[in-house]
């Protein structure tokens, strides 16, 4: 048990140390310093948060709970998204940097009004809150439970213990957020990320390692042997995840996460230029292809270890597989990966929250005068609230009948898709008035909760996606010809900032989507 906590606290302390070191020089007084970081990040720094940002344990829980129950076919969640980074980096970044936004309701007031903004900035704001964070600080606390065991330690209830450490991972992850705003959240998030790589692979290779008798390749194809059709990655037309949805509402979903997304998207604005945040977006893509090592391939094996057993309830299989492979000594470091993978994911997203707060509802609507001192200061006590509304909700997500991770996808589907839809209206489609897109944005809210929480049809959530994305489309279409705008959008004469694009931004995208293809044909 010694070795345990040594190796969590002196990872948790050496991120901690690191990141103080690089922002000893460093005075968060304006809201650039503070929301973007100062304009300052690089590539690899980019790279490295969104990563982090993106990956916590609702996805090593959530995922492999899934794939240990569902099979690979799940892995169209990761792959796919290099796809939707290449499309960001070539397409969506260099249009909001060179209009030098702050955050994407922002961009919509540009494009549209600032009524589009505050009603966005509302849903972004709830979409964080009462969906994301939850789910992330519940499925935290599961994992770091499974490791320490703290009902034991202080004979208390399972659910307690889970409250407790729910309640820790809150604060500690608000600190960071609160205290060294969006570049104490990068730094942290880049060390974290070596961490979670790490410690991620760690199971994997050494199951493997055990199962195949001291040859992981041997190893894995015994598990592919015990049950070849959870290697089925097309599937059936009635899987968890059909093969189809790539084609409807998967690839809309992955272009507003990677593109459109405040709290991934806010790295990329706090960029050096626009050269570091495209580099960013594709190093991001890189690293999504390798990623299903650490949350697709575990579950595969945790279904050769235990079978059915844990069926019904598949959140508990990724904790179960890193007590039966991993050794004792190494528990503390990899309870600090989690932990990180924890903060990282919580500290990003509260940031962004609070920077949509402050920016987009304080300034816009409560004191448009607001100094950049008084927009830090409400930005820490925004991030305050927000973080204890989460930390509250976090208990009420005990169960998931398809799993956490599963559960938060639908849950997303509320704002992504009507969000996602007038973004791209406002970035392709210059028809489209501010009254089409306020149409659109309220029929695709509405028609989500009716479809896929009132009515249950029997269609997969992510075809409703895609359903529900054309028919924003046709709505904003046909409200704009029906209600002509008298005055035309000033975001299409607006003079955009000087910046030069990457050259090879679309070289190296190329590579990534030939290589996300090629996954497909070589495990088809």
């Amino acid at each position: 048990m010694l070795y345990t906590y040594l190796g969590f606290f002196g990872f948790t302390l050496f991120v901690i140390i690191y990141t103080t070191y690089k922002l000893r020089k460093d005075k968060f007084t304006t809201s650039q310093g503070y929301f973007l970081a100062g304009k300052s990040l690089t590539g690899p720094i980019i790279a490295g948060s969104m990563i982090l940002t993106n990956i916590s344990t609702e996805h090593l829980i959530g995922m492999n709970g899934s794939s240990y129950k569902n099979g690979i076919i799940i892995i169209a969640w990761e792959v796919t998204s290099a796809i939707a980074l290449v499309i960001a980096a070539i397409y969506f970044i260099p249009k909001f940097i060179k209009l030098g936004i702050t955050t994407i309701p922002e961009f919509l007031e540009k494009r549209f009004d600032g009524a589009i903004r505050s009603i966005v900035a509302f849903l972004l704001m709830s979409s964080f809150v009462i969906t994301l964070l939850p789910i992330v600080l519940y499925s935290g606390a599961i994992n770091i439970e499974s490791v320490f065991d703290f009902s034991a330690i202080f004979n208390v209830s399972k659910r307690e213990s889970l409250i407790y450490t729910v309640l820790t991972i809150g604060i500690l992850g608000s600190m960071y957020a609160i205290f060294g705003g969006l570049k104490a959240v990068a730094y942290s998030d880049s060390l974290n990320g070596i961490g979670l790589m790490l410690g991620g692979l760690l199971i994997p290779v050494i199951a493997l390692y055990q199962i195949g008798n001291g040859n992981m390749f041997e190893g894995l194809s015994t598990v592919y042997d015990f049950a070849p059709d959870k290697f089925d990655i097309i599937g059936k037309p009635d899987s968890v995840l059909p093969f189809s949805v790539l084609f409807t509402g998967l690839m809309i979903n992955q272009l507003y996460f990677w593109g459109m997304n405040q709290a991934i998207i806010q790295r990329a604005f706090g960029a050096k230029n626009l050269v570091e945040a495209q580099k960013g977006l594709i190093y991001t893509g890189a690293l999504k292809l390798f990623v299903p090592a650490i949350i697709v391939l575990p579950g595969l094996i945790g279904y050769y270890y235990f079978r059915d057993t844990y069926y019904e309830n598949p959140d508990l299989i990724y904790p179960m597989l890193v007590k039966k492979v991993l050794p004792s000594y190494l528990f503390g470091f990899f309870a600090a990966v989690i932990l990180g993978a924890v903060l990282s994911t919580f500290n990003s997203v509260l940031n962004s929250a609070s920077t949509i707060f402050c920016l987009d509802i304080y300034k816009k609507i409560i004191d448009k005068n607001a100094s950049d001192k008084k927009l830090v200061k409400y930005g820490k006590i925004s991030s305050v609230v927000l973080a204890l509304i989460a930390i509250a909700v976090a208990p009420m997500v005990s169960y998931a009948p398809e799993g956490l991770y599963q559960l938060l996808q639908e849950l997303n589907g509320i704002f992504f898709i009507p969000i996602s839809s007038i973004i791209i209206a406002g970035i392709f489609f210059k028809q489209i008035n501010t009254i089409g897109a306020k149409a659109g944005l309220f029929f695709g809210f509405t028609f989500y909760i009716l479809t896929t929480f009132i009515l249950n049809l029997d269609i997969h959530f992510v075809h409703l996606w895609g359903i529900e994305f054309v028919l924003n489309f046709i709505i904003m279409f046909l409200v704009s010809r029906l209600y002509p705008s008298q005055k035309t959008s000033e975001y299409y004469q607006e003079t955009e900032l000087e910046e030069t694009s990457w050259p090879n931004v679309k070289m190296y995208g190329a590579v990534l989507v030939f290589l996300t293809v090629l996954i497909y044909v070589l495990l088809s």
